[in-house]
Parts: C-alpha cells; structure tokens; sequence
C-alpha cells in the first residue's frame, strides 16, 4: 500500500545520521539520499521506531551540510508560525501555522498524544522539517487531513509528529537500532473508527490478530471486559495490558456472533522485512 518506489525529505540530526518519516523507509530493498547540492549516497536504516513513526538512515559516507539543532516541540502553540522546509530548495519552503495541538489515531497501531497540525497544506511533506524562526527542529512531516484545524471540519492542513519524541531515544536509535525501555504490544489490525465504533479494516497476514481469528469487518467490542469506543480508548487500553508478548483478550462482533479471543501480541519490528540496504 505504500508503493513499490517512495520519496520523501529527510533532516540531518547527527553527522552520518538522518530523520525521516518512517513509512517512507520500512522494508526498503534499497535507500539513497540525496543533498541539496545534488550529491547521492546510499544509506541503510539504522532504526525504526513504530511508536512515533520515526525512521533513522545512516549514510554510507558524509554528506556536505551541518546537523539541523534539535528545538523544543512543547513550546509550539496555536497561532505560532513555523516554516516547513523540504527537499527542493526554496521552492520547498512554506509558510505555516499551527491551528491545533491535539493527539492523533492512527488506524495502524498508532498514536501521538500530542501532534502538531499546520495550515495551510503543502504538498511536499513526507519527511519534511517544521523548524522555527531560530532554524531549530520541531517536527517532521507525516500526514495531509482533511480536517487539520479540528475533528470534522473542513479545514485542510498537515500533521508533523514533534521532535520532542525523539530527544530521550536519539542515542539509544544510533546506539542500538531501536528505542530502549519496554516494546508496546502490536496485534496487526487496521482499524477505523466510526461514531464511536471500531471496524477492522484489514488484518495483517500471519500476523497476530490473523492467527487469532479476527477478520476483516469485525467490530471490536472491548479489551477484556472494558469497552472500547474510539482508536485512542482502544490503544491505550491493549498497551496498559503490558509489553510485546503479553496475551490481549478481545471482545468483537464477528458476522453476528460475538466472539472472545485472545490476541498474542508482537513486536511490531519482528513482522518487518529489515534488510541490509548498502
């Protein structure tokens, strides 16, 4: 569903090592980055972090250009203007503003509790940097919604997962490939929401909720004997139940039976395809 060639921005945040958005980079045959001078190298993925979304490259050999400073993502309100800077030159350089922080469900396993959405849209986001006025780093493009300034408006606009997410894992990404502390529990569901109800879209293949017998849609009714009515209640409710591994119980409307079963989780990283990428 992401394409067999994807292109994207990417920020240097450490000599060698650059940021991207994940699903730019995930189960890539092969990477190369270029510079704004025009000069290519290739890169393999160093880390990818299923949580924020963040990808982490590091390049083969050096790149000309200085890492972009790491700001502070929290101070970045409703109303303040930031630039969002892409690859492409000037001609990816755009004028924004925030209109919302608010958190974000994603239909795959995904939340920010606190994202940063910009007005007005651009269109050359994935992986792009939001910086402010001192040329700091306070975010990197993920998304276009329709609905940027609040939920069912019409008021499009972009989604940049805030940088603050990757102050505390940074090192640990280089050191180690991955964040440290506990890995959250991943079933392999899309799912949407609706009115309060949450529909599988699709099952990831041979993934968890596959061998545990949930279907595209289903509707899922609650984790254990705690109802479920959005994607956030939904996440938050199977990532409480403890790390990768642990056995998720699961309530849902299968056809017209209401069904008990009981997912066990993964690590999201064991399902994907990592492959040297030099």
């Amino acid at each position: 569903t992401l394409g067999v060639r994807r292109e994207g921005s990417g920020i240097l945040v450490r000599e060698g090592y650059v940021l991207t958005i994940g699903y730019l980079v995930i189960e890539a045959e092969s990477i190369a980055v270029t510079a704004s001078s025009g000069s290519t190298v290739p890169a393999l993925l160093a880390a990818y972090d299923h949580a924020s979304g963040f990808g982490l490259l590091k390049l083969a050999a050096p790149l000309a250009g200085r890492p972009l400073p790491i700001g502070d993502a929290s101070a970045l309100a409703e109303r303040d203007a930031a630039m969002v800077v892409g690859f492409g030159g000037r001609e990816a350089l755009n004028l924004v503003y925030v209109v919302s922080r608010r958190a974000f469900a994603g239909g795959w396993e995904y939340l920010l509790d606190a994202a940063i959405y910009t007005y007005p849209p651009v269109q050359n986001w994935s992986g792009a940097a939001l910086i402010n006025a001192r040329g700091e780093l306070l975010g990197v493009g993920s998304l276009v919604l329709p609905d940027a300034g609040a939920p069912g408006t019409q008021s499009p606009g972009n989604l940049f997962v805030p940088v603050d997410l990757l102050k505390p894992m940074l090192d640990d990404l280089i050191q180690r490939g991955r964040s440290a502390g506990p890995i959250r529990p991943w079933l392999g569901l899309n799912t949407d929401e609706l009115r309060g109800r949450l529909f599988v879209s699709r099952v990831s293949p041979e993934g968890p909720a596959d061998r545990a017998g949930l279907r595209s849609g289903d509707l899922v009714l609650a984790v254990g004997e705690d109802e479920v009515d959005s994607l956030a209640d939904f996440y938050r409710k199977v990532w409480a139940r403890g790390a990768a591994g642990t056995e998720i119980p699961l309530r849902v409307l299968q056809g017209s039976q209401v069904k008990e079963l009981r997912v066990r989780s993964i690590d999201r990283l064991e399902y994907l395809r990592r492959k040297p990428t030099y």
